[in-house]
């Protein structure tokens, strides 16, 4: 059945996020006008099999070709298999799975088609929620830190805060709830800070067959390699001034630098440069912020948030801390933004991609016209 998409109220949207670090789809209903969150719907999860993450493994730094192709079909299967069942949803927000990210080069690029999803599900969907943001000059990424705002907002934050995200990559989100419009001047400053869970996983599962650190028991067991660390925030990354983007991949050298070290040693080095980068991230913020609040998988790491807790001069907390889902916020977040887009509002300003001006990015696909 055909739903039209309301132009203004509330709207019952249904987000899904598949990140770099491969795990999975995450599904999630948000209540939200585009501008406020009036209230959180039910989630879920669907893994990938083995097999599939080989596909989606085999598809990352390809930017077309019979890779790109697999890993579409892949994309597409398992997030129709996730957002069905779900009840009174009027929109869907659709991400897809980033296979390549190069937004001063080839652009970016996220496979699976929202015109097939908005068919198979009978429901209209956003996605391509990053082109029109590289198209006008800006990174394409983050693109949560609009529902921060939102996110602040709807906690009572009353002076700055930070989110940090940490998936495959790791990105900071600076919020400062005293201003009224996420488009405000200096209402957020975003940027992906580093590697986060990629690097790790990536080698646990070469040389351990592990898909990742599960509460840090690897990395606890290990000593850090100060030179590598040193040689790690050395690259020229880390002096370039946000907003700034990583693809997955980008820190592939990481390994190296850990190539001779046992296998905790390695994953416990590898899980300090994720810590360090963050602090060093944490040194744009135009003000020191009451808290840093963590989503995405890195959360569920002991090791790593002992580590970021050590480096960080605020209190470092799960966002469950204050009654958020950090295994849901970007779900959550792509049907926010989705919402906003059916609705002409901006999704990324200057202060979170870098774009030129604010831009509502994606493309609405509504079953049955496309």
């Amino acid at each position: 059945m055909r739903k039209a998409i309301a132009k203004t109220g509330v709207v019952r949207a249904l987000g899904a996020m598949s990140g770099t670090s491969l795990d999975g789809v995450d599904v999630a209903v948000v209540e939200t006008d585009g501008l406020t969150i009036v209230g959180f719907g039910p989630s879920g999860y669907q893994a990938y099999s083995d097999v599939e993450r080989g596909v989606l493994r085999a598809g990352l730094g390809h930017w077309h070709g019979a890779e790109v192709e697999a890993a579409a079909e892949v994309v597409e299967a398992k997030h129709i298999a996730a957002l069905s069942g779900f009840e009174d949803i009027d929109l869907v927000g659709f991400h897809g799975q980033t296979l390549a990210h190069a937004p001063r080069q080839q652009g970016t690029l996220q496979v699976g088609n929202g015109a097939a999803l908005a068919e198979a599900l009978e429901l209209p969907v956003v996605w391509d929620f990053r082109s029109d943001d590289v198209s006008m000059g800006g990174e394409g990424a983050p693109l949560a830190p609009f529902f921060h705002f939102a996110c602040a907002k709807y906690i009572k934050a009353t002076g700055p805060i930070c989110f940090l995200n940490l998936g495959g990559v790791g990105n900071l989100t600076y919020v400062d709830p005293r201003l009224d419009s996420p488009e405000a001047p200096g209402a957020l400053l975003a940027f992906d800070t580093g590697p986060a869970n990629a690097p790790i996983n990536d080698l646990l599962q070469a040389r351990l067959g592990l898909a990742f650190d599960k509460d840090g028991g690897v990395a606890s067991s290990g000593e850090v390699e100060t030179g590598a660390l040193e040689l790690f925030l050395a690259e020229p990354y880390f002096a370039r001034m946000p907003p700034k983007s990583l693809d997955r991949n980008d820190f592939a050298e990481m390994i190296d630098l850990v190539t001779e070290l046992s296998d905790a040693d390695a994953t416990a080095t590898l899980t300090a440069m994720c810590a360090a980068s963050v602090a060093q991230g944490m040194e744009h913020c135009p003000e020191p912020p009451a808290v840093v609040l963590v989503t995405g998988g890195g959360r569920h790491n002991p090791v790593l948030m002992q580590m970021l807790a050590v480096s960080l001069d605020c209190p470092v907390k799960p966002v469950e801390a204050v009654g958020l889902d950090g295994d849901m916020l970007e779900a959550q977040a792509f049907g926010f933004l989705a919402v906003r887009v059916a609705r002409g509002l901006a999704t990324s300003c200057p202060g979170t991609t870098g774009v030129r001006a604010c831009v509502g990015g994606g493309v609405i696909s509504v079953p049955g016209t496309d």
